[in-house]
């Protein structure tokens, strides 16, 4: 095994050569009882498999020119940054882009606020992934103060109209909200302060991403009521098992875009993990409170 691998299966809360030709686990700590549910030849054997349907996507929609477009929203550490790596890993980087935009400049705040997410719009041939997008002034814009209640409530009745024009154009629209509970996201912005190698996913926001959970929830709630439709419906992911989580996005995305030698039964995800939204996901609890 490369040593390149095993860095990367430490980091997947994955077992690595403990030195003498065996595996040796990381402490259970570092694992819920549902992540070691799944053991480590199983998700890299699933993880194998629908890499190689992903790869057999992008052939598809590259001959027919199509635009792919997936949005991911989540709390902080909801798994958003691991769930895109994986889908990418052996993706063609021409035709695929992850857009993750910075805090907007002073001429991007004082424009339509769509404009500087238009320009990273997939083209022909392309599959776009967003690690956050538009929806951040659903969630942490609206919860920290970072835009007026005006602002907020204009986006909120012009998101559904802009994203009925994308669809509209021909762009194929995907959009996920990664569900992660209280418990999970503490452990993992604590996980990630005291992991050299996570730094550069901290910020201030991270430090009081608990402390603001219920109003996090309460913006959670009215993005995805008002803008869950017809045209562009919101998936919900549970995310606090990693593994099963990206297995299963994965699946969720195969089995919502054609292409040719898909396999079904291979690709159909597992419905207490992903499942479309309604409002009685709410009223039933199946969202993290």
């Amino acid at each position: 095994m490369s040593k390149k691998h095993k860095k990367q299966r430490k980091h997947d809360g994955i077992s690595t050569d403990d030195g003498a030709g065996g595996t040796t686990a990381r402490t259970p700590a570092a694992e819920s009882p549902s992540d070691r549910s799944l053991s480590r030849e199983e998700y890299e054997a699933q993880l194998h498999v629908l890499q190689v349907e992903l790869v057999k996507l992008q052939r598809h929609f590259i001959r027919c020119q199509d635009r792919i477009l997936v949005v991911l929203e989540g709390r902080d550490a909801a798994g958003k940054d691991g769930s895109i790596k994986r889908i990418v890993e052996y993706l063609s980087p021409r035709e695929t882009r992850v857009v993750a935009l910075g805090k907007p400049s002073d001429r991007e705040r004082s424009g339509w606020y769509f404009q500087r997410y238009v320009p990273h719009l997939p083209v022909a041939e392309e599959l776009v992934l967003f690690n956050r997008s538009w929806y951040n002034r659903a969630g942490v814009e609206h919860v920290m103060g970072f835009c007026t209640k005006e602002q907020h409530a204009e986006f909120m009745q012009s998101v559904p109209k802009f994203e009925e024009m994308l669809v509209g154009s021909g762009i194929k629209l995907l959009k996920y909200y990664l569900d992660v509970s209280k418990a999970e996201q503490a452990k993992r912005l604590e996980e990630r302060r005291r992991d050299p190698l996570k730094q550069w996913k901290s910020s201030p926001i991270d430090a009081v991403a608990v402390k603001h959970w219920k109003a996090y929830s309460a913006a959670r709630d009215a993005m995805l009521m008002r803008t869950h439709t017809a045209t562009a419906p919101w998936r919900i992911v549970r995310a606090d098992n990693k593994r099963l989580a990206r297995l299963n996005l994965m699946r969720d995305i195969l089995s919502r875009l054609h292409y040719a030698g898909r396999k079904d039964k291979l690709v159909r995800p597992d419905p207490d993990i992903v499942f479309e939204f309604s409002p009685d996901c709410l009223e039933a609890g199946r969202l993290a409170r």
